[in-house]
């Protein structure tokens, strides 16, 4: 795990996108990030995704249980790891927010290839709020028995709306 968290560090400093880059969304906003990035299509400087440039990144898919689900299920999504890549994150910290405030900080170092993605898709349909979605971080928890605890449970944050990278 420390050198998945190493490789992640060099990621974020190598391979950033020039703002041009980054096109503006089509289709509704899902996801904003804002705060230590480089990678912007706002005037305001921050990175907002549409659902088609969430799944132009990188995708990973994994089947685990959950605490809040019954059964094992696949979820798939772009990494956090490359979406902290495309908008060239410089900061130590995310604070992640859902759709009804609840918010959460976490280490970035915590993003890594083998890592949380933001899943988009729950056995290959689309999540919709009313399913945790648009976006739910979650974590491979049957591949890596680590992630079963209070803080990781805590950091799968579902109806995610918004990251704000902090130096």
């Amino acid at each position: 795990m420390l050198l998945s968290a190493l490789a992640a560090t060099l990621l974020f400093g190598v391979g950033d996108l020039s703002a041009s880059e980054l096109r503006q969304p089509d289709g509704p906003i899902i996801l904003t990030v804002e705060g230590a990035i480089t990678n912007v299509n706002t005037p305001d400087g921050k990175a907002e995704f549409d659902m088609a440039m969430l799944d132009a990144l990188p995708q990973r898919r994994f089947r685990t249980a959950t605490i809040w689900t019954s059964g094992v299920s696949e979820f798939s999504g772009p990494t956090l790891t490359a979406l902290l890549a495309f908008v060239g994150a410089k900061g130590k910290t995310l604070r992640l927010t859902a759709l009804n405030e609840y918010a959460v900080e976490m280490p970035a170092a915590d993003a890594f290839a083998d890592g949380p993605i933001l899943a988009t898709r729950k056995d290959g349909r689309t999540l919709s709020v009313r399913d945790n979605g648009p976006l739910w971080l979650i974590y491979p928890f049957d591949d890596e028995p680590a992630y079963k605890t209070e803080v990781t449970y805590s950091r799968s944050i579902w109806q995610l709306k918004s990251i704000e990278v902090k130096d």
